[in-house]
């Protein structure tokens, strides 16, 4: 019998702390919700939710040293999950109504406003993964819940073999968005799983699938 994978949900005053911790337990983890150095660096897996604007999502995070503990994570292959604005902030920057923002960097690239007549893109929506996408392994074809008006538009990081290609996720509102992102270690989705019922915990189960 496979042992039940601890996660982490980063606990640094973003708002649905606790309805991704209910949803990644639904999802089959042991989960904690703490900001707590040795439990950050110890579990299986770091989520990071986020809500609000990129700039205040940020000052959260390094008020906290989150920024610290996701780089130390990552930097030694240890997996983190980004969502929503956690997804955002993994970017360079972020481009919110006239504010530029620096973000944690781990991806390049920057975070703006969709080109849509209506904002936020607030509901349901179909996306479009690569093949082989270990997070949407049987959830191909599922709608998942979004609430957003800025998303990254663009993807540059080139990767070099013998690394592995990241698998890109697109979606569309006035335009196409990253959706989600899985790159080595770290994995991130524009779209709330925790909001995204039945389709949304096969997503999280498949992610805690891929913890060591």
């Amino acid at each position: 019998m496979s042992r039940t994978r601890r996660v982490v949900v980063l606990d640094y005053g973003s708002g649905n702390v606790h309805s991704a911790a209910k949803a990644l337990e639904r999802a089959g983890a042991d989960v904690e919700v703490t900001a707590a150095r040795a439990a950050v660096m110890e579990a299986d897996g770091l989520v990071v939710p986020g809500v609000g604007a990129f700039r205040a999502v940020m000052e959260q995070l390094r008020a906290v040293r989150g920024d610290e503990l996701i780089d130390r994570r990552l930097a030694g292959g240890r997996p983190v999950l980004g969502i929503c604005v956690g997804m955002q902030v993994m970017f360079e920057r972020g481009v919110e109504r006239g504010t530029d923002t620096e973000g944690l960097g781990e991806w390049p690239g920057e975070v703006t406003e969709l080109p849509a007549e209506v904002l936020p893109h607030m509901g349901w929506n179909t996306v479009t993964p690569d093949a082989g996408s270990a997070l949407f392994d049987g959830i191909e074809d599922e709608r998942f819940y979004f609430v957003h008006s800025f998303a990254a538009q663009q993807w540059s990081l080139d990767v070099i073999p013998p690394f592995p290609q990241p698998s890109l996720t697109w979606a569309e509102h006035g335009g196409r968005f990253l959706a989600a992102v899985e790159n080595g270690p770290l994995s991130a989705t524009q779209f709330h799983p925790e909001k995204s019922a039945d389709a949304g915990i096969r997503l999280l189960s498949n992610w805690i699938g891929t913890l060591s």
